[in-house]
């Protein structure tokens, strides 16, 4: 069975049970108390590569779902060579999560990913079920985001050790949330066994 889209050369996946979605990570921070969520955002950003590198191993694919800051003109480029011009607060997470060519971008008006994006029709055409949210802020765009896949009826799984908010208090509330309301799968990066998460349901 041929690629549908050969031009990709078989490096990314047309088909994939899960996918890792990183929310919000191409930021600059460069608004008032936006030291507080940098203060959590970088360690987190450190795991998240990590998760990340791992998901590229085992080619489940990785979306990028960033915020268009109000700019309906923006592109994916543009918005990260602004960040990282000069010298931004959020421009070491950027550096660390910079997006290769493989991945996906997506870009939201508002807080959900699912919001006015094709996302939705993304995932469908790769035939997800699974969802791995990532990314900041944990109480705000990750929660709204969750609550969208919930309706959406996939499978959720939130790293907490990959998610991250103002307050470690305020993201902790967020996860609860997630856990009790959404049935979400709360739990570290180090313990997903992506691999497993393929097997369970495989796209045939």
């Amino acid at each position: 069975m041929p690629s549908r889209n050969p031009d990709l050369h078989g490096n990314v996946p047309d088909k994939s049970d899960v996918a890792l979605v990183l929310i919000d990570v191409i930021n600059d921070m460069e608004w008032e108390d936006g030291e507080h969520l940098y203060r959590h955002a970088l360690p987190m950003a450190r795991r998240l590569a990590k998760l990340k590198q791992r998901a590229a191993e085992a080619k489940i694919p990785v979306i990028y779902v960033n915020d268009n800051f109000g700019k309906w003109r923006s592109d994916f480029r543009k918005t990260i060579s602004q960040a990282l011009r000069g010298k931004t607060r959020g421009a070491p997470i950027i550096r660390l999560l910079k997006p290769e060519p493989i991945d996906y971008f997506v870009l939201k008006p508002k807080l959900s990913a699912f919001y006015a994006t094709p996302l939705e029709l993304l995932l469908s055409y790769l035939e997800v079920k699974t969802v791995i949210l990532t990314g900041v802020a944990g109480n705000m765009c990750i929660l709204y985001s969750a609550m969208d896949a919930n309706l959406r009826d996939f499978n959720i799984i939130v790293p907490s050790d990959c998610t991250a908010s103002n307050t470690i208090k305020a993201n902790n509330q967020a996860l609860h949330e997630m856990k009790t309301t959404l049935k979400a799968t709360i739990t570290t990066s180090t313990k997903i066994d992506l691999l497993a998460l393929l097997r369970e349901n495989p796209t045939t």
